[in-house]
């Protein structure tokens, strides 16, 4: 009686221990970068092999002046590893506050998880996606990331190898004061609609709304006879109005109430 318990216990464990292993294999919902915002939690917890051996490397085509708002850059995430079963993880943060910053874009087996991007195919030891900065300046943004080389004996135990990297700092782009549009809105708090103040001299622009992590809302052109913006269908919460008109670009933030 007890050996065909310990059967069916075994019986049970194994479809049990492949789900939470294939699920590793597709990456952590958790935060695991290292990152200050991430509670400085890796994949140290459960993979102890140290990191002797590999490495990490960030690599980004951002200008050394800084990002400009609301723009999509390249990113990569490398390991030294010489195992074939590679993971990742990666998120962008504040410098100030270590808030979450930007928005991803997966590329070739990898995929977004809330405010980071973790892997999806861990056959890979590269892993390339977009990164786009946040609508309006909100100061140096740091990237963080940690790997895990596997040894693929299928356990988490001290044979896999895991591996933290940050970048250094990217301030913001300055925009030339010539380039500035200077303009106001009102009322804020708004609860429906928002009206936009255009400087004078500036007849026609057009508006993009967005949610504090840069996700684009809307996009929609206004006039001198027409600059009121329905906001009424909005969550309740900060938004960034960017306006652009000629070139000159502006942007103020709104509460949602």
């Amino acid at each position: 009686m007890k050996k065909n318990y310990i059967f069916k216990t075994i019986l049970f464990l194994i479809p049990f221990t492949a789900f939470v292993l294939m699920a590793s294999s597709g990456g952590r919902d958790d935060g695991r970068t290292g990152s200050p915002g991430d509670g400085g939690n890796s994949c140290t917890a459960c993979h102890t092999g140290g990191s002797t051996g590999v490495s990490v490397a960030i690599t980004t085509n951002i200008p050394n002046g800084g990002y400009e708002t609301n723009t999509q850059y390249d990113v990569t995430v490398s390991s030294t590893s010489s195992t074939n079963t590679n993971g990742f993880q990666l998120t962008a943060e504040k410098t100030t506050d270590n808030a979450k910053v930007g928005t991803f874009a997966a590329g070739s087996g990898s995929r977004v998880t809330g405010s980071r991007i973790t892997h999806s195919n861990s056959g890979q030891k590269s892993w390339s996606f977009k990164w786009t900065s946040p609508a309006t300046d909100v100061g140096n943004v740091k990237f963080y990331a940690a790997t895990v080389s596997a040894n693929g004996n299928g356990s988490n135990d001290n044979g896999d190898k895991v591996a933290l990297t940050s970048t250094s700092d990217f301030s913001v782009l300055s925009l030339a004061k010539e380039n500035q549009l200077d303009f106001t809105v009102f009322p804020n708090p708004v609860s429906e609609y928002l009206n936009i103040q255009l400087p004078t001299g500036t007849t026609n622009a057009n508006i993009s709304v967005f949610d504090m992590t840069g996700k684009l809302i809307r996009n929609n052109a206004i006039s001198v006879g027409n600059t009121k913006v329905d906001v009424s269908d909005l969550s309740t919460g900060v938004y960034i109005l960017k306006l652009n008109s000629e070139g000159k670009l502006g942007s103020r933030q709104f509460i949602k109430e």
